[in-house]
């Protein structure tokens, strides 16, 4: 599949940015693939999330195929508002009034979910790195703006329910490799020559004990471990004091996050709704994301004193949470209006879409509650 071809304004401001790292890390000629995944996203002037790009698209009908890609808020309020009834469970059950989301996108998860509750004492606490996508959420959360407080760090005292919708997916990866001897090597970006290019060195002991401990060493085997997203589950066991954490993502348990068939890991990128595997392209232009091991988040959640509260598929939670009582609510004789509303929800149910590749795992401190978006189809016995 041919790619789209970037503004010659966006190529130009990719150009510079790519000039902005080699003279950064000029005396090294090479930064490990971490370091390179976290400037391409999230160097202050230069990087996607917090630069100025249209990142997200479905706004309505006529900018459907805007942005890069289209996340479940966007595609339907219905997703948000089938949340929102676990959240409420949350809240009662941790007798908070207190919401945090990381990463918001476009604000329309959180309007959503504040036009559920329909409660005027929650309040929204919003995280967001991205200064345009901020905008974009007042704009959007124009009618709950008294409920709702922008943070530009992370609390150091929570007590609530957290939402992280496709956010573990974006924070910057160790890329790791087996080579032909069976040793490991960690994978660097290298521009020697003026040429973008993979180079590996052998790889630190912290992280062959972990690649030991979790992946094949088959030689070749190119793969992932995200050390950041463990980090940050950790430290939430530090701040959150009772409720729990909503995080929704794509991923897979550890048996099938490393299956021998996934030998080039999963590291994937969108520009302008087009997927591909070469994030040394379109620098500061593009998505780069990888699947989440939910195996390592759910252990770094017990390391930080929470507990795993549930695990299960995307389709299967928002079955559970009452998706098909609320979709009631529609007048089918409307036909149109009715054609319009469910054919989204079907993407988020259907297992060949979002369905069963996008997880959701329930994590809690300090909560006693039986969460209704894991009632049937638990899946905590895979990680």
């Amino acid at each position: 599949m041919s790619l789209p071809t970037p503004s010659y304004a966006a190529l130009e401001h990719s150009q510079q940015f790519l000039s902005h790292i080699k003279e950064k890390w000029a005396p090294k000629q090479c930064i490990s693939f971490e370091e390179w995944m976290r400037e391409a996203l999230y160097n202050p002037y230069w990087g996607y999330y917090t630069g100025g790009l249209t990142k997200l698209s479905g706004d309505n009908e006529t900018t459907v195929l805007q942005g890069d890609f289209t996340t479940a808020p966007e595609l339907s309020p219905w997703y948000g508002r089938t949340l929102a009834i676990q959240v409420e469970q949350v809240l009662t059950a941790a007798k908070s009034s207190h919401i945090l989301e990381f990463g918001a996108g476009s604000g329309k998860l959180a309007r959503a979910v504040l036009e559920q509750l329909a409660n005027p004492t929650v309040h929204y606490f919003i995280l967001e790195l991205s200064a345009d996508l901020r905008q974009r959420q007042q704009e959007t959360l124009k009618d709950f703006l008294s409920q709702i407080t922008w943070l530009d760090s992370l609390p150091t005292d929570f007590t609530g329910c957290i939402l992280a919708n496709e956010v573990l997916d974006a924070m910057p990866v160790k890329l790791i490799q087996w080579n032909q001897a069976q040793e490991l090597e960690e994978v660097f970006v290298s521009w020697q020559s003026d040429e973008l290019t993979y180079q590996a060195k052998p790889a630190s002991p912290v992280l062959l004990d972990l690649a030991q401990s979790r992946l094949p060493a088959y030689p070749g085997y190119r793969t992932e471990i995200n050390l950041q997203a463990e980090s940050w589950v950790r430290e939430m066991g530090n701040y959150l004091r009772k409720g729990a954490v909503i995080l929704i993502d794509y991923g897979f348990p550890r048996n099938e996050y490393y299956h021998p068939q996934r030998h080039q890991g999963t590291l994937m990128c969108h520009l302008q709704h087009h997927a591909h595997s070469d994030p040394l392209r379109y620098l500061g232009l593009q998505d780069i994301t990888a699947h989440v091991d939910f195996t390592a988040i759910a252990d770094a959640a017990i390391d930080g004193n929470l507990e795993v509260l549930g695990f299960t598929s995307q389709a299967r939670f928002l079955m559970n949470c009452g998706i098909l009582s609320l979709l009631n609510q529609l007048d089918p004789n409307d036909v149109k209006d009715y054609a319009r509303q469910i054919g989204p929800v079907q993407k988020l149910l259907s297992e060949a879409e979002m369905g069963e590749l996008f997880k959701v795992m329930l994590l809690g401190k300090n909560l006693d509650i039986d969460p209704i978006g894991f009632i049937s189809g638990d899946r905590r016995h895979t990680l």
